[in-house]
């Protein structure tokens, strides 16, 4: 069993690597990438360091995998994040040397795609960080949501319990990257409806697995970053989020029933289930499609999780997916679901 442990946090003034090991989408669209390192410079006083693949659309997975190991060797760099998530990272996974990553450990921040290198540096034995990429979360228009940047910027900095809370007005509509008018003004937002528990009776604590729900389902049939025993994942917090491909309830549920069927549902003494994105350019729900469409996948996940895991304590609508803001969480590290008192504490 890997003994995992928290890397060294970077500083103000300190070099971070930006990094695409899912896509070069900073290539196609500049402007929300360049907001995001400006932010990263002048809020966060970090300096980013771009590699060869950074910007480029179509690099092979040896190319990418090559800037991912130059970024964990290079001792003047703190800390690495992903410029934003893609569809093919598990490809990159096999070119990583995991010897050069286990001997220099440093935070990493990345979401969707990344769930990949994620579960990779977990069991290398090393916590990582799901959220905050450079276009999505930093690039976002005007400014970074509050409870972004507070996340974030504890993520980043400090050491030590973090309680997560309830977003007081969200959105996941998005607006085109390529038109300059989307960078006028912010995301518009609504009402917040707070998190609903299931089964709040116990206190629970453990290590965090999970991220990308479609992820996650393409490593198990990969064979991927799994462990041959399973009891490693004993009394753990498993966190899942869905993408803005707005899987169905039948998919997720499906690969929940997977999940469950593996063994691995009733390992973990909770589950935090994100909020779902419920619009996307392919298909703009109005609201009313969107908030039956969350409402059918919270069913799908309880119904699954009724047949595999009926007593595990549940969070749904935890704002950690791909929706905004994003709170984000310690992959590998430690988390407290605290049932009775509705509260929810991450290590960073």
């Amino acid at each position: 069993m890997t003994t995992i442990s928290y890397p060294p946090k970077p500083s103000p003034g300190d070099r971070i690597a930006v990094i695409s090991p899912g896509a070069g989408l900073p290539g196609l669209f500049p402007r929300p990438y360049e907001l995001g390192l400006e932010r990263l410079r002048e809020e966060f006083g970090l300096e980013p360091v771009e590699y060869p693949t950074t910007r480029r659309m179509g690099a092979t997975p040896q190319e990418r995998a090559a800037d991912v190991n130059a970024a964990f060797a290079d001792p003047a760099v703190k800390a690495v994040v992903a410029s934003i998530g893609g569809d093919d990272q598990i490809t990159v996974l096999p070119f990583l040397d995991r010897e050069l990553i286990r001997a220099n450990p440093k935070p990493f921040f990345g979401m969707s795609d990344n769930t990949n290198l994620l579960a990779f540096l977990s069991n290398t034995g090393i916590v990582g960080y799901h959220g905050a990429t450079v276009m999505v979360q930093l690039g976002r228009p005007v400014a970074m949501n509050p409870l972004t940047a507070e996340s974030l910027r504890a993520a980043l900095f400090t050491s030590g319990a973090y309680e997560l809370r309830p977003a007081e007005r969200w959105n996941d509509v998005n607006r085109d990257w390529a038109d300059p008018a989307t960078f006028d003004e912010e995301p518009p937002t609504k009402p917040g409806t707070g998190w609903t528990w299931v089964n709040p009776d116990r206190v629970c604590e453990g290590r965090s697995w999970g991220g990308n729900l479609e992820i996650l389902s393409w490593l198990l049939m990969a064979d991927r970053e799994l462990p041959r025993d399973l009891s490693v994942y004993d009394g753990g917090v498993l966190f899942l989020e869905t993408s803005e491909e707005l899987p169905s309830a039948t998919e997720v549920f499906r690969i929940l029933r997977n999940m469950g069927e593996r063994g691995l549902l009733r390992r973990f003494s909770a589950l935090l289930m994100a909020r779902a994105k419920t619009w996307s350019f392919e298909r703009p729900n109005s609201p009313e499609e969107g908030a039956r469409y969350a409402t059918e996948q919270r069913e799908a996940v309880l119904r699954a999780m009724r047949t595999y895991a009926p007593d595990t304590t549940i969070v749904l609508d935890v704002d950690f997916g791909h929706t905004d803001p994003q709170l984000v969480i310690p992959y590998g590290g430690l988390v407290r679901v605290d049932g009775p008192a509705r509260r929810i504490t991450v290590t960073y």
